[in-house]
């Protein structure tokens, strides 16, 4: 059957192209969309729409926002000595939920990997620096992914922020709490040790 004349089998591809969305899924995903009412259904694809045409970067943090500056950089209650770098928008999603951390976050859009073609001037490194020499930032967090490509993008930046005189930090890694230790992989016990403190 020919996809393009076939509705379903055109949403369902359309949404087998996802993260995460195999056929199978993307399959019981359009059924479900067919059984919905029409006005739900015209509201996530108006929804889509919206998501493409009004979502820009934030002029500070580079976060992806709907209004400029966004939410969190007007939030007058954060602080303004304190910024955490991330590689990406959801990952300050995931730091809010702790609800734990008030200071300002910079949104990177990825880290540095040579072997993918992506350097310093493919990520929001410029825009970092530029707001650290306007800012009073007194400390930087680097929260990038603890793997070769955010380990590499974190010394990278330390190399670029520390002459600034502002004190570079990185998240520490090590093992989940609730876990048990004959569970934990080698990489992980490893890490924990080296990021050990007093008690």
């Amino acid at each position: 059957m020919d996809e393009r004349r076939n509705p379903i089998q055109r949403l369902a591809h359309q949404l087998s192209r996802l993260p995460g969305i195999g056929e199978k899924t993307a399959s019981r995903l359009a059924f479900h969309i067919i059984k919905m009412p029409e006005a739900y259904v015209r509201d996530l694809a108006q929804a889509l729409l919206d998501v493409k045409t009004q979502v820009r970067h934030c002029s500070r943090c580079c976060n992806l926002t709907a209004v400029d500056p966004c939410v969190l950089c007007s939030d007058t209650r954060r602080r303004n000595d304190l910024l955490c770098v991330v590689e990406r928008p959801s990952d300050i999603v995931a730091i809010e939920r702790g609800r734990d951390f008030r200071g300002r976050y910079h949104v990177l859009h990825g880290a540095l990997s040579p072997l993918d073609g992506i350097g310093p001037n493919d990520l929001k490194i410029p825009e970092l620096l530029r707001r650290l020499a306007d800012d009073a930032v007194k400390e930087v967090i680097m929260a990038t992914d603890p793997d070769v490509e955010g380990d590499a993008t974190a010394l990278y930046l330390a190399r670029l922020i520390r002459p600034l005189g502002i004190k570079v930090t990185r998240l520490a890694h090590g093992i989940p709490v609730g876990s048990e230790l004959e569970y934990v992989d080698h990489a992980t016990i490893q890490k924990a040790l080296d990021n050990r403190r007093e008690l």
